[in-house]
């Protein structure tokens, strides 16, 4: 049994002064990410910081132009919300079909991002959309937030406080999952933008990344026939038990043909 401390905080600033005085602490907040490391043995923190008090973590705001998520906003939330699936359908669309529904109902949009598992859904949509990441200390822009396997932009002790979409119809999502996790095994989110296109894979490398060669081909002719020649070189993509690298890189094709056929649906 892992012997360690918690905490509800009742302000940000106090799970932060908790988070800078004890370097081995984390942040609990719907624990799905967590927990499984916890179990596994892979982290022993001294002091888990429970954030389900902060309200500077919760809420949903939609305007004209954007929609704002509280990080501590459950993925049923995000499937559930008639407003969200209005000015951002392929986010409610991703966001219902996150593994399974105990991790839909318990797990957070801001600890899906801070964990940055290769397995992960939000991080696709944020890269793809060119989200902001708001934190306690300043503002991120999604392409600066990934930095690599489980890894992010996060400081030592900075919290996650909310995300910042753009609000924007012209975009598609398709993941291939692994049939019992329901995790990424590899997925594709795609947004036609007025002056270009962003196409972001996850579940295929230990990191979500955009993809230059599907930007460049679709910003040049939006349309399935760019797509006929294309061929993802299978290096540095995931290999494990479940799936090849070579057959990952025939998925990314599969999934990119899937996600421009949403976003060309609307």
């Amino acid at each position: 049994m892992i012997d360690f401390g918690y905490v509800r905080p009742r302000s940000v600033a106090e799970a932060a002064k908790l988070l800078a005085d004890e370097p081995e602490a984390k942040v609990l907040a719907g624990g799905q990410s967590l927990i499984p490391i916890l179990k596994q043995r892979l982290a022993r923190p001294s002091l888990l910081v429970d954030v389900q008090a902060l309200d500077a973590m919760r809420g949903i705001e939609i305007d004209d132009s954007r929609v704002r998520l509280g990080a501590f906003t459950r993925h049923a939330e995000v499937a559930a919300n008639a407003r969200i699936a209005e000015a951002l359908p392929a986010l409610a669309h991703m966001a219902r079909g996150i593994a399974h529904p105990q991790v839909r109902h318990m797990g957070t949009i801001g600890g899906s991002l801070a964990h940055n598992d290769p397995g992960a859904d939000y991080p696709a949509a944020v890269l793809g959309l060119g989200a902001t990441i708001v934190t306690d200390r300043r503002r991120i822009a999604a392409d600066e937030f990934f930095t690599g396997l489980f890894d992010t932009a996060l400081a030592a002790g900075e919290l996650l406080l909310q995300i910042e979409f753009p609000r924007h119809r012209r975009s598609g999502y398709c993941k291939i999952p692994h049939p019992a996790s329901g995790l990424v095994n590899t997925g594709v989110w795609i947004t036609r933008l007025g002056d270009g296109v962003r196409v972001a894979v996850n579940g295929a490398s230990p990191c979500v990344f955009r993809h230059g060669e599907l930007e460049q081909r679709l910003a040049a002719h939006f349309d399935p026939a760019s797509l006929d020649d294309f061929q993802q070189p299978a290096q540095g993509l995931n290999a494990d038990m479940h799936t090849s690298a070579e057959y990952r890189a025939q998925l990314v094709a599969v999934a990119a043909r899937r996600a421009l056929s949403m976003v060309l649906s609307h």
